[in-house]
């Protein structure tokens, strides 16, 4: 084992579990910052990888990661974008009694759909 090959290792053995721990457990915001440091930290592997075995495909693995790593953040941050941890609950029956009164109130309140005339 070389220098490269350590340095990789202890890239990735200590900084790749706080982005999980960060992905896993905090709020969307957080989350999507965790990823994005993830993969420059992955990324960053392969280059010190490829230098250790000496092979220069890994840096070609780390050139598309770091092209197409953003870009699946920006995915991620689009799908949950706007939702936080309440959307992902189920609704409660109390939420439903509310939803159901707020239809019947919104009911006695006739809307003109006929453009004003």
């Amino acid at each position: 084992m070389n220098a490269w090959l350590l340095a990789a290792a202890v890239l990735l053995t200590a900084g790749l579990p706080p982005c999980g721990w960060v992905v896993l457990r905090t709020e969307p915001h957080e989350r999507v910052a965790g990823l994005n440091l993830a993969s420059v930290i992955t990324a960053v592997a392969l280059l010190l990888m490829s230098q250790g075995f000496g092979r220069t495909s890994y840096q070609d693995l780390a050139l598309v990661l770091s092209v197409t790593g953003p870009a699946g953040i920006l995915v991620f941050a689009r799908f949950l974008g706007g939702r936080g941890r309440d959307a992902l609950t189920p609704p409660d029956a109390a939420d439903d009694a509310n939803d159901a009164a707020a239809r019947t109130a919104d009911a006695g309140h006739p809307r003109h759909t006929d453009g004003g005339r």
